[in-house]
């Protein structure tokens, strides 16, 4: 018995054909929705880095954003229980910006590999 051996090469050098099929297999989505994905992320992390700035400065007018009922308010004259949930509040907008700034690098890396789609040969 004979064994057909064939030499395929250094690892650093890929077909085109196989280039290409690991370029698609991470692609998702499209140039168009990817440039979307990146505004609305830096808009929501933008949005929400400032709401959590505000909450956690305990800003009086997002009050109504608080989830405290009237009673509550006036139920004692220690303000720390609100002061509590303000910081809750904006502690989850942090997360949330988080989560946008995740969205974006996604949407980041599907633009950069839509990109590479365009300069390979078919």
């Amino acid at each position: 018995m004979t064994e057909q051996v064939t030499d395929v090469g250094p690892p650093s050098q890929l077909s085109s054909a196989t280039e290409q099929s690991l370029i698609m297999r991470g692609l998702i989505c499209g140039p168009k929705l990817a440039a979307c994905g990146i505004v609305l992320s830096t808009w929501g992390v933008i949005m929400l880095a400032m709401l959590g700035i505000f909450f956690t400065t305990h800003s009086a007018v997002l009050i109504e954003d608080v989830p405290v009922t009237d009673d509550s308010i006036y139920q004692d004259g220690n303000p720390q229980r609100i002061y509590a949930m303000y910081n809750s509040v904006g502690y989850n907008c942090f997360i949330a910006a988080a989560i946008y700034i995740l969205f974006g690098a996604f949407s980041t890396c599907q633009m950069k590999l839509n990109k590479q789609k365009e300069y390979l040969v078919h």
